[in-house]
Order: structure tokens, then sequence, then C-alpha cells
């Protein structure tokens, strides 16, 4: 039996309707899911094991987000899409981000903790928080879909648990600078080395891993070389010991190196024959020795670069003056000998400039005049010798100047 004249006549409208209303349904603001209640409860429930503590005590923050107190299910406010600090899946309702960063939460994260339940979190940053010396729960491998998670300066301790390891979709791990005080006794974040290696091997995906002040007092795994997507690697003040992995120096997209305060780390500067996207790096109070290789000064991204306090010795390479962009130079504390290089006086961005405690000889260089950007110099505790140049009375911006403990002559210029 066939369709009715009209219908046909009718139907191209109809098809132009049902699209429209298709097209509204899916564009309208009116239509967002609403958040889920299993998602809204878990968060009230994680809301009430804590107290906002005084924020002058917590890291000495100066202010306090209080992110937390607004969420309500009362009034206008009852969907938890809409709660500071939340994120929700604009498809499904489900929470992806919690950001609690800097809210001066005062209570301990146990294995029973309703933020377990968050299984759709992708982003998860409780930074700067007192958690009072929690432990890391092993639930936090129900967090399956993480993406982003940070727990730096948040008071956690002990050991870090296997199960981090299997967020596999890791890009970006920060639990740095996590510790405490408890009668007298420092108190710090752990990790073991077979659970660092497990860490490393099967977090393949990371882009940033900062494990500052996580006490490890072990090696640095090889495998670190294989994570090519590594843009940031934080190892200050670990406890690492034995020779640092060349490899790591290689990986085509690190831009941030920070292994500083680790004595018991030894290493050396490879010549460099690649283009490096280097912006920081921090080598400071560990025992890189060997000499400061000419290519150093091809790291033209450089902004900060630190190796005080090491076993460096022979020259310093004039290269370095290639590094213009640099803002901050330390090479203090170290064995190098002849003079400073005049093309140090190429660096016009540098506004702190470190160079005491080594062995350099030979006069200041007029050139250092050029830096006037400079707030802090020090070329103390050297055996440099002539007159204290009056040219150095164009750094106008100095609020530190140190050039004591050399064999330097005549008056002091009384523009300084």
């Amino acid at each position: 039996m066939g369709l009715p004249l009209s219908l046909f006549i009718f139907m191209p409208f109809l098809f132009v309707l049902s699209t429209l209303h298709l097209v509204f349904t899916l564009s309208s603001p009116f239509m967002q899911p609403l958040c889920h209640h299993d998602d809204s409860s878990a968060l009230l429930q994680f809301k009430k094991n804590f107290i906002i503590k005084n924020s002058t005590s917590v890291f000495f923050l100066p202010t306090c987000d209080q992110k937390v107190a607004s969420w309500t299910v009362e009034g206008d406010k009852s969907d938890c899409c809409s709660w500071d600090g939340v994120e929700c899946d604009e498809h499904t309702g489900h929470v992806i981000g919690l950001n609690l960063s800097s809210n001066c939460l005062f209570g301990s994260i146990n294995s029973n903790s309703s933020l377990f339940r968050l299984v759709h979190l992708q982003s998860l940053n409780l930074s700067y928080n007192d958690f009072n010396g929690s432990h890391i729960p092993s639930q936090v491998r129900d967090l399956s879909r993480l993406i982003d998670l940070d727990l730096r300066l948040s008071r956690f301790v002990g050991q870090i648990p296997l199960e981090i390891s299997q967020l596999s979709h890791l890009s970006s791990l920060d639990l740095s600078y996590n510790y405490m005080y408890s009668f007298g006794h420092l108190i710090t974040l752990e990790l073991k080395e077979p659970i660092l290696r497990s860490l490393v091997a099967n977090l393949t995906s990371l882009q940033k891993l900062d494990l500052s002040y996580v006490n490890m007092s072990s090696t640095v795994p090889n495998s670190l070389a294989n994570l090519s997507s590594l843009t940031h690697l934080g190892l200050r003040g670990c406890g690492l010991q034995g020779e640092f992995p060349k490899g790591i120096f290689m990986l085509p997209n690190l831009q941030h190196l920070d292994v500083s305060g680790n004595k018991g780390l030894t290493g050396y500067l490879p010549s460099f024959t690649w283009s490096s996207p280097l912006e920081t790096l921090d080598v400071g109070f560990t025992s890189f020795s060997g000499e400061l290789p000419a290519s150093t000064g091809n790291f033209s991204f450089l902004t900060y670069l630190s190796m005080w306090g090491c076993n460096f010795s022979r020259s310093i390479p004039s290269s370095l003056g290639n590094l213009t962009k640099l803002n901050v130079l330390d090479l203090s504390d170290n064995y190098f000998v002849g003079n400073i290089p005049r093309s140090l006086g190429n660096l016009v961005q540098l506004s702190s400039l470190y160079i005491s405690y080594c062995q350099l000889t030979g006069p200041v260089p007029l050139i250092l005049g050029n830096l006037v950007q400079l707030f802090s110099l020090d070329i103390s505790n050297n055996q440099l010798t002539g007159p204290v140049p009056l040219i150095l009375g164009n750094l106008v911006q100095l609020s530190s100047l140190d050039i004591s403990n050399n064999q330097l002559t005549g008056p002091v210029p009384l523009i300084l």
C-alpha cells in the first residue's frame, strides 16, 4: 500500500524540523546533564572530612580559596557541576576535574575516602593543603582515568604506593615538597627503588614528573631516558646516588631539569651536538665534575643555569656568552680557573650572576657594566686583581654586590 501524496509533500519539511530539533537539543545550554547524584554525594562527604585551617599556618599562604565552602545542594547551587573547583563532562555530567589547590584544607585522607568514588576524574589537584601526615592510599588506583595528579606541598608522608604506577594515562605527576616535622624529626614521602622503576616503566606518557624532596636514596634509573615526551623532570633533594644517566640530557622535549641538592649524585655534562629545548638546568650541590663543555653555549633557550657547589674545573667557556636569554647564572663554589670571560657581558637579560668561591684570576671585565638588569652580583672569594671598575656604576638595579676576598686594589668608586 503506497504512502499518501500529502506525506511525500511534507517529508522534506518534517526532516528539516527534526534536524533543527536535534541540533537545538545538542547545543542548548538548558539541556546540559546535571551532576550525577553519586558524584555530588562523594564531594559533600569529602568536604565534611576537613576544616579550613588558618592560612598563615599552611605554608604561609596569604589567603585561602575556600572553594569547598560554597558547596551545597540547596537553592540554585544544587548542581555540583557549578561548584567552585569542580569540572564536569559536558555530555555525561560526571565529575572529571577537581582543583582544590590552596584551599587550606586540614584533615586526613584514608583508604575509605569518598574521593576514590569519583572514578571518572581526569585531573586532581590537591596541592598546598595540609593532609596532616596522611599516606597516599593504594585506592588511588581506582582513579584509573587520571591524566594530571598534583599533590605537592600537602604534607603527605610515608611510602608512595605501587598502585600509582597503574595510572597509565598520567601525563603529569607532581608529588614534590611533601614533608613534616614530628617531635623534631623530619618525615617525608619515600619511594623505594623497585617502585620507582615500576613507575618509570609503566607511566610512558609522562610529560611532567616532579618528585623533589621525596626520599629515594637510590640511583637514577636509566629508563628515565626512554620517556621521550618528558618536558619537566624535578628530582631536587631526593638523596640520589651513583652516576646520572647521560641519556636524560638527550631527551628531545626536556625543558626543565632539576637534580640539585643530591650530593651523592655524580655525573658530567656531555658535549651537545644537537639543539636542546632546555630552559632550566640546575645541577647545584651535586658531585657533577669535569670540564664545562663549550657546547653548553648551544642551549639557546636557557633562562636559568645553576651549577653551584659542584666539582667543575678548568676555565669557564666563553660560549656561555651565547646564552642571551639567561636571567640567572650561578657557577659558584667550583674549581674554575682563568679569567671571567668578557663574553658574559652579552648576557644583558641577567638579573643574578654568581661566580664566587672559585679560583678565578685577572681583572674584573669592564664589559660587566653592560649588565644593567643585574639585581645581584657576587664575584667574591676569587683571586681577581686590579681596580674596581668605575663602569659598575652603570648597574643601577643592583641590590647586592659582593667583591670581597679578592686582590683588588684602589678605591671603591664613589658612584657605587
